[in-house]
């Protein structure tokens, strides 16, 4: 099986049996040895949490972060090597709540990453508490009279900030994760791919069966340029949309933007620098 190449072979997985991260796992590795990728070609960067165990499980670079901190380190590590693919992902405690600042600003710069979010409603490493994302009524440990806030909208967020790839998943279904997966991971710019998982421990709400129900597939004939209609599915109240919302590909990636790469196209790890002349040109300008 292709795959393979990126399996790590015998090893412990700290997931409860059951848990939405071992398909999320298995679709990224089918869906990047389907795109014909290599384990040295791919860099995973993850914060702290449950999803942010998927590097650990998965053969190719990565890079573990503090909590919340993957996006701005994707970023660095992408400019400095244009040509590696860059997936950042982590929880939706991890991304929305501790990273939501990082969340907001890696959108507005639109470096060329694909940001995948496991959306379980829930933060699980730390034992169930109330996640950016939990319904309204979601009661825990530690919300005991149930969550009260408005939850985070991820999707209505990224297109209202012109994000320039924005979609969700549902671990449930493989085939259409996948798909949805190679397209955000092929486009060129800032990817979102929000994926709703159960969590079989600490969320007894939101199962594998609820999204089931409470979900539906946007129609093949939407326009996926169409910002405000993006936004109208986005923001649906009845159940929550899947699939791809909207694409913007007239926005630069934020690497190729930068001045080190206007002249000079090689990848900055590659090239000798010469420390004196640069601290002599940084003291020249002020």
């Amino acid at each position: 099986m292709p795959e393979k190449k990126f399996d790590m072979g015998p090893i412990d997985i700290a997931w409860c049996p059951g848990c939405g991260n071992f398909s999320i796992l298995g679709i990224l590795k089918e869906t990047l040895a389907r795109m014909g990728m290599g384990p040295e070609e791919v860099v995973l960067v993850s914060g702290i949490g449950q999803a942010a165990k998927i590097p650990h499980y998965l053969k190719c670079h990565f890079f573990n972060g503090l909590h919340g901190r993957a996006l701005p380190a994707a970023t660095a590590i992408k400019a400095a090597n244009p040509g590696l693919v860059v997936i950042a992902e982590s929880g939706d405690g991890d991304m929305y709540g501790e990273g939501g600042n990082h969340f907001i600003h890696s959108i507005r710069r639109n470096p060329d990453i694909t940001n995948v979010v496991h959306n379980n409603m829930v933060y699980g490493l730390t034992k169930g508490q109330a996640s950016p994302t939990s319904q309204i009524g979601f009661v825990t440990p530690v919300q005991t009279h149930g969550v009260f806030e408005e939850p985070f909208n991820p999707l209505a967020v990224a297109i209202a900030l012109n994000a320039s790839f924005v979609a969700r998943a549902f671990a449930g279904d493989r085939e259409q994760t996948s798909s949805i997966l190679e397209q955000a991971i092929s486009h060129r710019g800032y990817a979102l791919v929000d994926i709703l998982q159960p969590c079989v421990t600490f969320n007894r709400v939101n199962t594998h069966q609820w999204f089931r129900e409470n979900t539906f597939y946007v129609d093949d004939s939407h326009d996926v340029t169409d910002r405000q209609e993006a936004f109208r599915i986005a923001t649906e109240q009845q159940r929550l949309p899947l699939g791809i919302l909207f694409v913007n590909r007239e926005r630069v990636p934020f690497e190729e933007k930068l001045p080190a790469y206007r002249e000079d196209r090689s990848p900055l790890y590659a090239r000798e620098t010469d420390l004196n002349k640069l601290a002599d040109a940084v003291r020249a300008k002020g």
